[in-house]
Parts: structure tokens; C-alpha cells; sequence
């Protein structure tokens, strides 16, 4: 009954809202080194930079996952354009990595385009390209 009632008011949400929320649960998802919640965020026919698919962005966070502790991504404002059941969403990204001390051991930023599509009320990533800042 609880999650008729979540499922319903998710309905009712703004798609423009309900991205941001995918967003942030996907962010989440890398950040608690969940790989495959992260990936339920993913398209079966995601495509990325240099011709990457979902098994290879899933070999990535995997591996990202074994090589660090900790995992952390702050993501800047996002810029979300919705046309309908597809939607563009532009961002800045900052990841860092380590070994569980203080201080992370590496980071990295990149300004990230990325392609959405609504699969049945669930918005789901089928394209990214990110440039190193």
C-alpha cells in the first residue's frame, strides 16, 4: 500500500523534477558504491564517449569501486532541458577518490551533456559525453 502511495505522488511529480531526483538517487547510488542501483539508472542502449556501451560504463564504476574506498561526486547546477519523454541535461562534475583517509587521493572534473528518456514514468540515461575541465 506504502508504495502505491510513493508511486503515485511520483506520478503527480514535474518530469523536470523527477530527472533531478534520478540524478541525485544515481549520485547517491556511486557514493554508497552501489554499482548496480547506479546502473538501474542506466538505458540498455546507453552510448558514450568513444563508442562506450552500459557493459563498458559498467566495467568503469566497477572498477572505480574496486581501486576506491571512497567515492565521492558533487555534481554542479543542472541545466535540464524536458522535450516530452526525452530530455538533455548539461552539468558540471567533480569526482574524488581514495583510499578511506581524510583527504581524498585524486580528483577529476568534467562538464558532462547528458540524454534521458522516460521509460514508463522512469527516467533512464542513454547518453552522456563528458569533457575533462
Amino acid at each position: 500500500m506504502a508504495m502505491a502511495v510513493a508511486l503515485a505522488g511520483c506520478s503527480r511529480m514535474p518530469p523536470d523534477q523527477r530527472l533531478r531526483e534520478q540524478l541525485s538517487t544515481m549520485q547517491d547510488a556511486l557514493e554508497q558504491r552501489q554499482a548496480g542501483a547506479f546502473m538501474d539508472g542506466v538505458a540498455d542502449d546507453f552510448g558514450g564517449n568513444d563508442g562506450m556501451d552500459r557493459a563498458a560504463l559498467q566495467q568503469i564504476v566497477r572498477a572505480q569501486m574496486l581501486a576506491n574506498a571512497n567515492i565521492g561526486l558533487t555534481l554542479g547546477p543542472a541545466d535540464v532541458e524536458v522535450q516530452g519523454d526525452r530530455a538533455t541535461v548539461r552539468f558540471s562534475a567533480m569526482a574524488t577518490g581514495g583510499s578511506g583517509r581524510f583527504l581524498p587521493d585524486r580528483a577529476q572534473a568534467w562538464d558532462v551533456t547528458s540524454g534521458w528518456r522516460d521509460e514508463g514514468g522512469a527516467w533512464r540515461l542513454y547518453y552522456a559525453e563528458w569533457q575533462p575541465k
